[in-house]
């Protein structure tokens, strides 16, 4: 395979601050490549690079060959028949999928765009996730992020402007659940054939090693090493990251248990902090104090419907939640972070009980309990008093889930709270969970990730909006929970 893009010495630096440096690295062309590294590597800037986004501070960028002028662009990466798929989102809201599709290629107009809109995203949901659902005349608001996510894959695989070199996939499976992330994975085996050259990053190392041709691993905006997906494994590129190692996530529970915390087992001696209003005949949830409750079936079922009813029971609510709660969304930008604010009050808006002087807020507080959070989740952070939207995705997830655990708030719900996150902040975050449940906090979390209910006490299994089942950690097993799913 021949090399399709190539940089060469490129480095990226943001004042002082050192986002890339000296990157050298060729994408060939009908490979899938993957990229991987812990928040704050630099896969984003890398990207951010590639789609021209960012001008790199140094360096040089080939396509077919042929050096990219200094004024390369987004204009002239489209023309170039490169497209990125976002960690998040950026469809359009209040609009359609077809005039979403209308947006994203302006090509698309005069008599008849609609149909041909939607038969161009139609036709390529259908390949790429058969059986998706999806109306194309439903406002994207009202579909759910996993469908969003849908789209904005689909979206990048179409290209009515001229042929398709490059598509970059940042994150792609983030809000999506086990069936359609195992359809796009073999989607992505047919693309070889075609030489279309695809960027794979994620921070489940699973999907990578099953999808890609090779692995370049980077740290601290540098390229650590570059591998063979044949010959390497999970452990080996968690190894290159400079992580923790790790076997599985029985030993990453078995560490947490060594100093006294444990997952599996509920305390039945302890009162209930959510339970139904009345009785009935399908299955209800309960949650006891210092208990986690995982969420788990199909994505779109219903779980993070029960979580927002939890949140907000509303007075037709069907449970009594008898403690103050917080909510980690699952749509980060829309529901999570303060766009214009600061990491700080971002982080500190939910403890200003801690952070108070008399009637007023103290800011040394304010920054002593964000230096303490930087520090525990290791947010990666260029300066405290930066806009929130300065950091990755991920670093943002941290800094939302260190504001629910600085709350007094005694019940937490989440919605899917690692996506996005690396591997190594994961073990922090589910040290974090089982040390707070230890202290009588409860949790109801809803995940994707089906390795994640170990850490849960007790499991409810959604299907068609409802719960079908409650099962106990300690006798379930993976094929119980997708009968119940399926």
């Amino acid at each position: 395979m021949k090399p399709l893009i190539e940089l060469k010495n490129v480095s990226k630096y943001f004042g002082m601050s050192r986002a890339l440096h000296e990157m050298n690295l060729e994408i060939l062309e009908g490979e899938c490549l993957g990229i991987v590294g812990h928040n704050g590597a630099g896969k984003s800037t890398l990207v951010n690079i590639l789609t021209g986004s960012y001008p790199q501070t140094s360096g040089e960028l080939y396509i077919d060959g042929e050096k990219q002028p200094e004024n390369y662009d987004i204009f002239i990466s489209n023309k170039q028949g490169i497209r990125n798929v976002f960690q998040e989102l950026s469809l359009c809201p209040n609009l359609t999928v077809i005039e979403n599709m209308r947006v994203f290629h302006p090509i698309i107009s005069g008599i008849g765009w609609k149909k041909r809109a939607e038969e161009l995203i139609m036709n390529q949901l259908d390949e790429i996730f058969p059986g998706h659902g999806i109306s194309s005349r439903v406002s994207i608001n009202k579909l759910t992020l996993g469908q969003r996510q849908m789209i904005e894959i689909a979206k990048a695989f179409t290209s009515p402007e001229g042929p398709l070199r490059l598509v970059i996939l940042d994150e792609p499976t983030s809000a999506l659940g086990n069936k359609s992330t195992q359809q796009l994975i073999d989607y992505l085996d047919t693309l070889r054939e075609r030489k279309l050259s695809v960027i794979y990053i994620s921070h489940m190392l699973e999907e990578v090693i099953a999808s890609t041709d090779r692995i370049m691993v980077m740290k601290d905006g540098l390229r650590v090493n570059m591998v063979k997906t044949s010959e390497t494994n999970r452990e080996h590129i968690i190894q290159m990251m400079g992580s923790e190692t790790v076997s599985d996530h029985k030993d990453e529970r078995k560490s947490a248990e060594s100093v006294g915390i444990e997952a599996g087992k509920t305390d039945e001696t302890r009162p209930f902090v959510v339970e139904p209003l009345k009785e009935s005949d399908e299955v209800q949830i309960t949650v006891r104090e210092g208990e986690v409750i995982g969420l788990t079936g199909l994505a779109g079922h219903g779980q993070t419907q029960l979580l927002l009813d939890l949140f907000d029971p509303g007075r037709f609510g069907a449970y009594k939640v008898k403690a103050p709660v917080t909510f980690l969304p699952g749509d980060r930008q829309t529901d999570g972070v303060f766009p214009i604010w600061t990491i700080i009050k971002n982080l500190t808006v939910q403890a200003y009980s801690k952070a108070r002087k008399r009637l007023l807020i103290d800011t040394r507080k304010e920054r002593e309990l964000t230096e303490t959070w930087k520090k525990t989740i290791d947010i990666k952070i260029a300066s405290l008093d930066d806009r929130i939207l300065s950091l990755s995705g991920g670093n943002q997830q941290k800094v939302i889930f260190s504001r629910c655990l600085e709350s007094p708030a005694k019940i937490v719900l989440m919605d899917d709270p690692t996506r996005g996150v690396d591997v190594g902040t994961k073990l922090a975050i589910y040290k974090l969970i089982l040390k707070e449940k230890a202290e009588g906090r409860s949790f109801v979390w809803y995940t994707t990730e089906m390795d994640e209910l170990n850490y849960c006490d007790r499991l409810y299994v959604f299907k068609g909006g409802k719960i079908i089942t409650e099962l106990h950690v300690g006798d379930a097993k993976e094929e119980d929970i997708l009968k119940a799913s399926f």
